[in-house]
C-alpha cells in the first residue's frame, strides 16, 4: 500500500473531525453557571427541583437587574409563507446501491467525475487509464449552485431549460484515478498530476433536452479551475508579508484552490466557494519549528492553531513528484535564505482558506481569494437577505470540532442595481474587500453576540498566545482571533442557510466526539446550551460518548438585519435514530425523519422547502447518506427544555437548551437514499423550482490499493450498475451530479404552484 496504511488514509477522510483549539475559552454551561450563581438562583449539581426552574425560563433573553444581561432580542416576525404540508411519500432507510428517490420523481446523472468538458476530450474509460483532467469534470462533487441562461445563452438568472453549473471538488478518491491504484511515495509525477487536477472547481453548461438535463461538451462556458489556475489575493491582506512566496514575492497572487466544500450565489451573480482542510494537502520538515524560531516564534504558532505540525505528513505526497516549483509548493518548510519567505513556500498555507470568488459567465475575469472574510475550514459563506442601503452580511462556518461561527458585514450598503452589474467580479471587489469579520458568542438565556475581530480590541491586541501585527494579520490568523475574545465553540459548524422569507439564518453542526459531560484535557468540550447532548450510539459509539448525531442551529438578527451585534437563537433540529432514548431524540424524530450528521443544507428560493444532507458515520449501519426535505416554523416556536447528566460523583448537571417544534410527518420527510459508502452533498435548483440538482460524492472510497484490481471488494458500482457511463454493473465507482424531476413536471417536494 500507499506509504500512509488504510487507517491513516481513512483519517484524512475525516480530518475535519480533529480538534484544533486548545484555547481556553469558557463554555456556554460555565457562563451559565456563573450568572445563576450572582442571581442567586441554583448552581449545576442541581436535582429534579432545579431542573424545573430551568424549565419555566421563556425562550427570550431573561432579563432582570444583571448588568451582564444581553440586548433584549427582537420581535418575532410574522410567520413565514409556506406549503401547507410536503407532498411525496418518505423514503425508507435503505443499504441498496442505488439512488433512492419517492415514487413520481426520477433521478438521472448529469456530469460525473471524468467526463469531458472540452471538444475533443475523449470518452471517460473509468479504468485508470484516463488523463487530462484540467479538461473533465472533477473528483469528489460537494457544493453547486445554478447560473441560468436563455436560449442564446444569455446570462439569464430566471432560466431554468439551461444553465452553467458551478460544482466544487472536494477532494478525490486516489485509488480509482490509477489503473493499480495510488502508488507509494514517492510519488510519480503523472499520478501527482492527475490527482492535482481532479481538485478545484468545474463550470459545467447543463440544458434539458427531452425533458433531462445533459452537459453540453465543448461548450463556451466550460472550464476547470484547478489548483494550478493563477488566482489574485483580494481585500485588506493582499501584499501582506504572510503572504508572500517564491511564485508571488509581492504577496498578491497564488496558484488554486483546493478542498472546496460548500458553494453559493452572491447578489450580483457571481460563484462563491469555501476552501476547507486545505491544510491537509502541505507538509514541513521534522526541524522546521527552529527554523522558524522556535516554539513561540508567530508562524509556529500559526501553524499549530491551523492543525499542520512539524513533520506532519501530506494527505498525498505531491512534495515527492519531482524538484519541479509545482511539487515543492506543497513543503512549506523553511527552504530559502529571505527574512520574508519570498524565496521559498514557507508561507504557501497562508494563501489558503479562505472564500474563493469566481464569475461562471466569464473566464476571462481573475478568480478571487476573499481575505476580509477570513481564513479557516471555510465550509461555505452563505448571504443574508439584501436590502437597500444596508451593509451585506455572509454567514460562515469553520468546520472543525470545536470551530466557530462568523459573519461578514460589508462596509459598501447594497445598490439593487447591482444585481444586474456590468462586472460581475468587480463588483464583488466593492462588497467583500472591505468590512468587519464577527465570531458568534451564544448566551445559555437564549441570545448571542457577535464581536468584532479587529485589533482595536484590547483582547485581540494583548492577546497572549499570539502577536497580532496588524488587520491583516487578525483576518489571516482568524482563528486566533477568534480564541483571543472567548468565542463559543461550536460541534463543527458546516453549511449555512438564510430563510427566504424570514431571513433566520441556519447553521449545521455535524457532530463533535469530543463533546463530553466532563471533559477530560483540552481536547475535550463540555456540554453547553448550545452543543447540549453527549450520549453513546451502538455500535459506532459504544463506550464514547459525544455528540455523535448533531443538530442544526437557527439564529434570528436583533434589529439591524445583518449589521445587528446581536442574535437570537434555538435548536431547530437533533439528529438521532428514532429508536433513541428521549433525552437523546429531543426532536422526536421517526423511522420516516430519522438522521445522523446533518452537513448541507439548502432553501429553495422558490417554495422555502429545507433541504438537509447528511455525511453520516453513525447510523451507516442502517441507511446510507440521505437527503431530507422540511417545512420549518421559525425561532422560538419550541419549548426550553433541560437535559440532567450524571456525573461521577453522582451529582446531576442540568443543561438548559431549546428545542424548536417536533416535526410531523407533514413538515420533515425523508426525500432521499444514496448508494454505498457515499456522502450526500451540494444541492441547487433551477428558478422555477421543477428540477433539484444533488451532488454525491465518494461513493464506494473505502478501498485499499490492493482492493483495486477486484471489483467485487467494491464497496458500491454506482453511476456504472444505473447505466451511466463505462463498467457497467462491475464499475468504478464516481463522484456524479444527478438531476431529480418529478414525473408530472410539478414542483419538488411540494402539490400547486406555492410560492414565498
Amino acid at each position: 500500500m500507499n506509504a500512509l496504511n488504510q487507517s491513516e488514509a481513512a483519517a484524512w477522510a475525516r480530518h475535519d473531525d480533529v480538534d484544533h483549539n486548545a484555547s481556553g475559552n469558557p463554555s456556554l454551561l460555565e457562563v451559565f453557571e456563573a450568572r445563576l450563581s450572582r442571581r442567586g438562583l441554583l448552581r449545576v449539581g442541581m436535582g429534579s427541583a432545579g431542573a424545573s426552574v430551568l424549565a419555566t425560563w421563556p425562550l427570550a433573553g431573561c432579563g432582570g437587574g444583571d448588568a451582564s444581561a444581553a440586548p433584549a432580542p427582537a420581535p418575532a416576525p410574522a410567520p413565514a409563507p409556506r406549503p401547507l404540508a410536503l407532498s411525496f411519500d418518505p423514503v425508507a432507510k435503505n443499504l441498496a446501491d442505488r439512488v433512492t428517490v419517492p415514487p413520481g420523481y426520477t433521478a438521472t446523472v448529469v456530469c460525473a467525475l471524468g467526463d469531458p468538458l472540452a471538444a475533443g476530450t475523449p470518452a471517460f474509460r473509468n479504468d485508470g487509464t484516463d488523463t487530462g483532467f484540467d479538461q473533465r469534470c472533477g473528483d469528489h462533487h460537494d457544493g453547486m449552485e445554478w447560473f441560468g441562461l436563455d436560449a442564446q445563452g444569455r446570462p439569464e438568472p430566471a432560466g431554468s431549460a439551461r444553465g452553467v453549473l458551478a460544482i466544487n471538488h472536494e477532494a478525490i478518491t486516489d485509488h480509482f484515478l490509477h489503473a493499480a491504484g495510488a502508488s507509494p511515495r514517492p510519488r510519480p509525477a503523472a499520478e501527482a498530476d492527475k490527482e492535482v487536477d481532479a481538485h478545484g472547481l468545474s463550470f459545467v453548461e447543463v440544458r434539458k433536452d427531452g425533458g433531462r438535463f445533459a452537459c453540453q461538451q465543448g461548450s463556451a462556458f466550460n472550464r476547470r479551475v484547478t489548483p494550478l489556475t493563477p488566482i489574485r489575493l483580494a481585500g485588506p491582506a493582499r501584499g501582506h508579508a504572510l503572504l508572500r512566496t517564491k511564485f508571488s514575492p509581492a504577496g498578491t497572487d497564488t496558484r488554486g484552490t483546493i478542498n472546496n466544500c460548500g458553494g453559493s450565489t452572491t447578489p450580483w451573480g457571481t460563484y462563491l466557494a469555501g476552501e476547507e482542510n486545505w491544510v491537509n494537502y502541505f507538509t514541513r520538515g521534522a526541524a522546521d519549528d527552529a527554523a522558524r524560531g522556535g516554539d513561540n516564534a508567530n508562524s509556529v504558532v500559526s501553524l499549530r492553531r491551523y492543525g499542520k505540525a512539524q513533520g506532519a505528513a501530506s494527505r498525498h505526497g505531491w512534495e515527492t513528484a519531482g524538484a519541479d516549483d509545482k511539487y515543492a509548493r506543497w513543503d512549506i518548510g523553511v527552504k530559502g535564505a529571505s527574512a520574508d519567505g519570498s524565496d521559498d513556500y514557507r508561507n504557501e498555507m497562508n494563501t489558503y482558506g479562505y472564500m474563493v470568488e469566481a464569475d461562471p459567465y466569464d473566464r476571462g475575469q481573475a478568480v478571487r481569494k476573499r481575505t476580509a472574510l477570513g481564513r479557516f475550514a471555510h465550509e461555505m459563506g452563505v448571504f443574508g437577505l439584501p436590502a437597500a442601503g444596508r451593509p451585506l452580511a455572509v454567514y460562515m462556518g469553520d468546520d472543525s470540532r470545536g470551530e466557530y461561527i462568523y459573519k461578514f458585514v460589508s462596509d459598501a450598503r447594497w445598490d439593487p442595481a447591482d444585481a444586474n452589474p456590468a462586472n460581475r467580479i468587480t463588483t464583488g471587489d466593492k462588497y467583500l474587500d472591505a468590512g468587519r469579520l464577527y465570531v458568534a458568542k451564544f448566551a445559555a438565556d437564549g441570545s448571542g453576540r457577535w464581536i468584532e475581530l479587529t485589533l482595536a480590541d484590547a483582547l485581540i491586541a494583548g492577546f497572549a498566545g499570539y502577536r497580532f501585527a496588524d488587520q491583516a494579520d487578525v483576518l489571516v490568523n482568524a482563528r486566533l482571533a477568534a480564541d483571543a475574545v472567548g468565542a463559543t465553540k461550536m460541534d463543527r459548524p458546516e453549511w449555512s442557510a438564510v430563510h427566504p422569507a424570514t431571513g433566520e439564518v441556519y447553521v449545521t453542526l455535524t457532530n463533535n466526539s469530543n463533546r463530553k459531560v466532563e471533559p477530560a484535557g483540552s481536547s475535550q468540550m463540555p456540554v453547553d446550551p448550545a452543543n447540549p447532548r453527549s450520549y453513546p450510539d451502538a455500535p459506532t459509539a459504544a463506550s464514547s460518548p459525544g455528540n455523535i448525531n448533531g443538530h442544526i442551529v437557527r439564529l434570528r438578527e436583533n434589529g439591524d438585519g445583518g449589521a445587528a451585534s446581536a442574535f437570537t437563537w434555538d435548536i431547530y433540529l437533533f439528529g438521532a435514530e428514532a429508536g433513541s432514548a428521549a433525552n437523546v431524540n429531543l426532536s422526536a424524530l421517526t423511522a420516516d425523519n430519522d438522521f445522523s450528521s446533518p452537513d448541507g443544507i439548502r432553501f429553495s428560493r422558490r417554495t422555502g422547502v429545507v433541504f438537509i444532507e447528511t455525511d453520516d458515520g453513525a447510523y451507516t449501519d442502517v441507511t446510507h447518506c440521505m437527503l431530507l426535505a422540511g417545512l420549518p416554523g421559525q425561532l422560538g416556536d419550541g419549548t426550553a427544555q433541560v437535559l440532567n447528566y450524571t456525573k461521577a460523583d453522582g451529582s446531576t448537571l442540568a443543561v438548559p437548551t431549546r428545542v424548536g417544534a417536533k416535526p410531523t410527518a407533514a413538515t420533515l420527510r425523508r426525500f432521499l437514499v444514496g448508494p454505498g459508502d457515499c456522502e450526500i452533498t451540494g444541492i441547487t435548483e433551477t428558478p422555477d423550482g421543477r428540477t433539484l440538482f444533488v451532488n454525491i460524492q465518494h461513493p464506494g472510497e473505502t478501498i485499499a490499493r490492493d482492493d483495486v484490481a477486484d471489483p467485487a471488494r467494491y464497496l458500491s458500482h454506482w453511476p456504472g450498475n444505473a447505466g451511466y457511463g463505462a463498467g457497467g454493473s462491475g464499475a468504478r465507482p464516481r463522484s456524479a451530479t444527478i438531476a431529480i424531476s418529478r414525473d408530472d413536471g410539478g414542483l419538488i417536494g411540494v402539490d400547486g404552484d406555492a410560492v414565498l
